[in-house]
């Protein structure tokens, strides 16, 4: 695994600490991040739910993000986390949570310009969580949310104060772009 854009380019970062994990490709990694784009990203405020490797904050902090905080229930992958940024040397710039995600809604203060997400497949509580990220006070004002998910996993137009604008399908995986529309 490697960091696909951004001032750490090319550095490679430990894998999943355990079995059956499913990183976020890079591929994936760049689709988001190229949908994201370089406005979104620059001097942002990053929240990484189900972090795992933290490849997707990580992936932000080098395209320009100012913070990450990655959320990861998991205590072997939180260290793994912890390892990869002193690899990409982010360590100032990141904070890692040893907490389920859905906790973190209820933990976590101050708000996040982009938040992404890529839960385990079988995970069928998906919709629910965007659900509670809209209904917390977590996401800014016109902010990203981007949720990683399997193509037999349809997600909903909207969820609260957050509406679909982009689709993205790759092989068996989908990432759906939602928008704060603070209208709503």
């Amino acid at each position: 695994m490697r960091i696909a854009g951004g001032k750490v380019k090319g550095v490679r970062i430990l894998p999943p600490a355990i079995r059956g994990a499913r990183p976020t490709t890079e591929l994936m990694r760049e689709v988001i991040f190229n949908v994201l784009g370089q406005n979104n990203i620059s001097g942002a405020r990053i929240l990484d739910l189900f972090a795992g490797t933290g490849s997707l904050g990580i992936e932000g902090l080098s395209r320009g993000a100012e913070t990450a905080d990655f959320v990861e229930a998991n205590g072997k992958q939180c260290a793994v986390i912890q390892s990869n940024l002193k690899l990409c040397g982010f360590e100032e710039n990141g904070k890692v949570y040893r907490m389920k995600a859905e906790q973190s809604l209820k933990v976590l203060t101050g708000r996040y310009g982009v938040v992404v997400m890529d839960p385990p497949y079988r995970l069928e509580e998906v919709g629910a969580i965007v659900e509670k990220l809209s209904a917390s006070n977590l996401v800014d004002d016109e902010g990203i949310v981007a949720v990683g998910h399997s193509k037999r996993q349809m997600l909903t137009e909207t969820y609260g104060a957050l509406t679909r604008i982009k689709s993205s399908r790759h092989g068996d995986s989908m990432v759906d772009f939602y928008i704060k529309d603070v209208s709503r």
